[in-house]
């Protein structure tokens, strides 16, 4: 009997899509079609008028509180979670100072609909990017030029920009993702030709995500994006604006008690902790590992499955170190050096896009990234700790 390890990973068992990757199946729903849920539809529809006039809190408080009954599907259920964070953060980041509570009308949906998707009650990655665009033609690829949002903040081209980068990446990362469990098989029996060509296929995926996120500036201006798009996106969870969290009122599960809760952030993203796991990149244990590990809390729980089970399967590192094949090692260098490239620009962005703007708000300090931490100094080390793996 063949044992867990050398058994083929199936993609389809942790919601992953061989040509989409982590993106969902289908395109994500464009609305809600019940009538019912038409208010969330239309506060989430008019939201960047109400943020730059700063109505958004009275009309929120002024919504009806809506059961989760109708959402019957996973597509409603990741579309009402999109509106409500989107919805929710407005609510606590818009105007002078943010808000320290939200009503019972929101903070009830949005803790229900987030417990159905295994997430937190927050704006994250899923939302923000993954569940977040439609194609303008149907039958174009998912890409720069064919794809737009579904929702903004404030709107604009630097917003629809900077998410759209996240959306062409991870349709782009399919490539590599769909080699995963070919790489695991083959390096389990030590197959080296057929983990040679799994490899290659990795490394020319980290090539073209590469070169899609080297196309941020092309659209996204860092000024706009530091004072416009950023502010939005923060948690409240090691964020000095919200010392001690947001208390989600009529929530039973959190008695009253303020909740924290991290802020939108690519480390959310699964893309990266499948490759590091899969090519057997390690990260010391420290506060930023322990960060690392935090975030996959944030991820759907397949795509956290998905990253666990790599990780504790891959052998390919190893296979490496001891195959003493020029060719294997050549082409795994190749990926590590992706990677390496990848996070060296991600981390140039953040010096350029964050580190060096002019913080004029305490909402939106320049040291603390959306996800609450001190970025610059975990991003260095992140791509430190992927160069370093070169054998």
């Amino acid at each position: 009997m063949q044992t867990a390890y050398t058994d083929t990973l199936r993609l389809e068992d942790y919601e992953v899509h061989p040509e989409r990757g982590f993106l969902p199946a289908e395109d994500p729903l464009p609305y809600l079609e019940d009538p019912y849920y038409a208010p969330w539809e239309q506060i989430a529809a008019d939201l960047p008028k109400l943020l730059v006039a700063q109505q958004i809190r009275r009309v929120v408080d002024a919504m009806p509180r809506l059961t989760i009954e109708g959402l019957q599907t996973e597509r409603a259920l990741r579309r009402a979670m999109m509106l409500l964070s989107y919805i929710g953060h407005g609510y606590v980041w818009n105007g002078d100072a943010p808000a320290e509570r939200i009503p019972p009308n929101l903070a009830q949906p949005w803790y229900e609909v987030s417990q159905r998707l295994g997430r937190p009650p927050v704006l994250s990655y899923a939302s923000y990017a993954l569940d977040n665009w439609r194609r303008l033609d149907p039958n174009a690829p998912i890409e720069l030029g064919n794809i737009v949002l579904l929702q903004n903040f404030l709107a604009g081209l630097d917003e629809e920009w900077f998410i759209l980068i996240h959306v062409d990446i991870e349709a782009k990362a399919a490539r590599a993702i769909r080699q995963v469990p070919i790489a695991l098989r083959a390096a389990a029996q030590n197959d080296l030709p057929t983990l040679t060509a799994a490899l290659q296929e990795v490394a020319a995926a980290l090539e073209q995500m590469y070169a899609v996120l080297a196309r941020m500036p092309e659209a996204c201006d860092p000024y706009i994006y530091y004072h416009r798009v950023r502010p939005y996106i923060h948690g409240w969870k090691n964020n000095p604006a919200l010392p001690n969290g947001l208390v989600y009122e009529g929530v039973d599960a959190y008695g009253g008690q303020p909740q924290q809760f991290r802020g939108e952030t690519g480390a959310q993203s699964a893309i990266v902790p499948t490759l590091d796991g899969l090519l057997g990149v390690q990260h010391a244990d420290d506060p930023l590992k322990t960060y690392l590990m935090e975030m996959r809390l944030y991820m759907p729980p397949a795509h956290r499955r998905f990253v666990e089970a790599v990780e504790t399967r891959s052998t390919v590192r190893n296979v490496v170190l001891h195959s003493g094949d020029a060719a294997l090692r050549t082409v795994y260098n190749a990926c590590i050096e992706g990677i390496y490239r990848f996070r060296a620009l991600h981390l140039e962005y953040a010096a350029q896009y964050i580190y060096k703007q002019q913080a004029k708000d305490p909402k939106n300090p320049t040291r603390v990234g959306t996800g609450g931490t001190p970025f610059m100094k975990y991003l260095k080390k992140h791509r430190d700790e992927s160069g370093a793996h070169k054998v």
